[in-house]
């Protein structure tokens, strides 16, 4: 049994005010691996008290002197890979192989998008055809941070990194459903040299260190990661001092393939939608195919979902594993059957979980046919392996269908005709659009519109995220 009680404040790993035990459970095992306590007023008041002090000094340091840090932090979580590997293994369920390969990766993938267009941020200069004039930009302050469990060193580095390089101190708050992995990044960014205060983290739940941080006074600006619902209380939250709020919140995406695209379309897009167990907010849930190809495309992603292996975490091989935890196990479940009680057609998978797993939060690869926007599984976000799929008949109504949601995060486009695709592209409302199976670069901006969020992480755009203009005339 792990045992990691203690929070991050100042440069020191300290006990809780008052001890507030809470299990994390083995999603692949639903057994207790690990006791957090979850923290509560007096401990976040402690680690905005230390990140207030530490913002001077922290502030004035000289870029490079920042940039410093950042390169001795990827250095050391280099060295942990294993260890964070594991960790994100048994918090968050996702089998070590995958956790190996991209959940660790993306932390050490983000760091390095960072570092590499830190020389491209302009922390004072000119203004542009006005003579005399100075525009600074400056970092906002202090931040507060709460990541989500189902890529939690994805969310961590996007935000922790930049806001180092802009000169902000912070405080974390993960997932108290996947805590493991940000206490060893802690012990990194402690044998990395970060000076005390300048990062701290605090465990707890969203009522508690949550709305904590986003209620306090001394905290300038929140960035989140989670759902749509917790995005709204938490800007409701932060009116006390008008903090700046950054979020990156739900997605639902569209991926429009037409009739000419290549011929692994439909296998690529559901491997995608099942990748990680669902569990991505940029998952493209809704496939939309051209009527000619639409029966076809069914049956390719229906055979997908059948050879989807289902395994433990701790397996190696090419599967996925469970989801997080019971309450998301449920609601899935509930959104399964909603799809087959409002009439869409069950090609693959169902309720349940699959053959020869009796326990953990095991999800069956589940596909939907004849499904219309009206449905409640086309509409809300499952956050599970389940793909639903429609026909579409014209460009105009692709692009339709694409953009009735309320989310706006990734839109998929997958189409042999260049013009076409950047066409229907510019005309879908969402953040990011992938086309043709070509994933974001590195350092490219991360983010939605509509109710997928604001603000954007990665690269220049995330650092960026993170600062204040500042205009000085007489200079």
């Amino acid at each position: 049994m792990i045992e990691k009680r203690q929070f991050y404040i100042n440069g020191k790993w300290v006990d809780p005010a008052s001890p507030n035990d809470f299990p994390v459970i083995d999603p692949s095992t639903e057994e207790t691996c690990a006791v957090i306590s979850l923290g509560g007023q007096a401990d976040t008041d402690a680690a905005v008290t230390a990140a207030r002090a530490a913002f001077p000094s922290w502030a004035a340091t000289q870029p490079f002197e920042r940039k410093a840090l950042i390169e001795r932090i990827l250095e050391v979580y280099l060295a942990h890979t294993e260890e964070m590997a594991v960790a994100m293994s048994f918090e968050m369920g996702a089998p070590i192989d995958f956790s190996r390969s991209s959940q660790v990766t993306s932390g050490d993938w983000h760091i390095e998008g960072f570092l590499n267009n830190f020389d491209r941020i302009t922390f004072e200069g000119t203004l542009p055809g006005e003579d005399g004039e100075r525009i600074h930009r400056e970092p906002i302050g202090v931040v507060g941070m709460i990541t989500p469990w189902n890529w939690p060193m994805n969310q961590v580095t996007l935000k922790v990194i930049p806001a180092l390089a802009a000169g902000c101190t912070m405080v974390l708050k993960p997932s108290e459903v996947a805590p493991l992995s940000s206490l060893l990044w802690a012990e990194i960014m402690d044998k990395a040299g970060t000076p005390p205060g300048v990062f701290n983290l605090v465990n707890g739940d969203g009522p508690g260190v949550g709305t904590q941080l986003s209620e306090h006074m001394n905290v300038d600006m929140i960035s989140f990661t989670g759902s749509t619902r917790a995005g709204r209380l938490i800007t409701a939250a932060s009116v006390s001092n008008l903090k700046r709020v950054s979020l990156e919140l739900g997605g639902k995406g569209a991926n429009i393939i037409f009739a000419d695209a290549d011929e692994k379309a439909v296998i690529r897009g559901a491997r995608h939608c099942f990748s990680n167990s669902g569990q991505s907010c940029n998952a493209p849930t809704r496939m939309l195919v051209e009527r000619s190809r639409y029966e076809e495309a069914v049956e390719q992603a229906a055979a997908t979902a059948d050879k989807t292996n289902v395994n433990h975490s701790a397996e190696s091989g090419r599967h996925i594993g469970p989801v997080v935890s019971e309450v998301q196990f449920n609601k899935i479940q509930d959104l399964i059957q909603k799809g087959i009680d409002e009439g869409a057609r069950l090609a693959a998978g169902g309720t349940g979980r699959p053959d020869g797993l009796n326990r953990g939060y095991f999800v069956r690869p589940t596909v939907f046919a004849d499904v219309t926007n009206e449905m409640t599984i086309a509409r809300e976000e499952i956050f599970g392996p389940v793909l639903s799929i429609m026909p579409f008949d014209t460009e105009e109504e692709a692009i339709a269908i694409a953009n009735d949601t309320p989310y706006g995060l990734t839109n998929y486009v997958q189409t042999s005709d260049d013009e076409r695709r950047l066409r229907v592209a510019r005309q879908v409302r969402s953040g990011m659009v992938e086309t043709n199976g070509v994933g974001m670069a590195k350092g490219s901006p991360f983010g939605g519109m509509k109710q997928s969020g604001n603000g954007r992480e990665g690269g220049v755009f995330g650092i960026e995220e993170f600062q204040e203009i500042k205009a000085i005339s007489g200079c």
